[in-house]
């Protein structure tokens, strides 16, 4: 193996929207990509816009890169109650055959999920007006539905000078801000996520 590559959803249409969100999950993951490095690892995040786009782009990099080992990085939409590549599998029909299981990583159920696990970072990056008691205060983050989440996130910032939160206007900044270990304490798949990375690269 030479490399590792993640193969994202999200970033919407723009070129410079998919390489803001890009740069953003760069820094959320910035632990793994120095890990990688250090291993002298080629190191590469794609935000490939639709979810279908990104499993697309993930299987056909899978299939003419063997020297990367190559990443899936989506929403799971819904809770889950399976491993992440048999719920997408069942959800969204994709056949994933020959994948290995750590290849297929989810973020549950949204990627805000990951967000709102720290309230300290979204305070600091809307300021005035921000509504703190308004987010989710559940200890597991994933127990809480997408549309709870977003339902959370428009009540706490509705009242701030940025206005309510906008995945593509604000997210990719808020990634570059937040506490990956908030986010993988509040988030076991986020954990999962830095757990078996680290264990690639690490591996002999």
């Amino acid at each position: 193996m030479r490399g590792i590559a993640i193969y994202l959803e999200g970033g919407g249409d723009s070129t410079a929207q998919k390489a803001r969100l890009r740069q953003g999950m760069g820094e959320f993951l910035s632990v793994l990509r120095e890990q990688a490095r250090a291993r002298r690892l080629r190191w590469k995040i794609v935000a490939c816009g639709g979810r279908n786009a990104a499993q697309d782009a993930f299987v056909n990099a899978v299939e003419t890169d063997q020297d990367t080992f190559c990443v899936l990085l989506v929403d799971s939409e819904d809770q889950i109650s399976t491993s992440p590549i048999d719920h997408l599998r069942a959800r969204d029909g994709w056949a994933l055959a020959g994948i290995r299981v750590d290849q297929i990583h989810l973020m549950v159920c949204t990627m805000e999920s990951w967000l709102v696990a720290d309230p300290d970072a979204l305070a600091r990056y809307y300021g005035k007006g921000f509504r703190k008691d308004a987010l989710p205060p559940a200890l597991d983050l994933e127990s809480v539905s997408k549309a709870d989440v977003a339902r959370a996130l428009e009540d706490a910032t509705r009242d701030t000078q940025k206005g309510r939160y906008h995945k593509t206007q604000h997210g990719s900044e808020l990634l570059r801000r937040a506490d990956q270990e908030r986010s993988q304490q509040r988030c076991g798949h986020c954990r999962r996520l830095f757990e078996r990375l680290s264990a690639v690269i690490q591996a002999p």
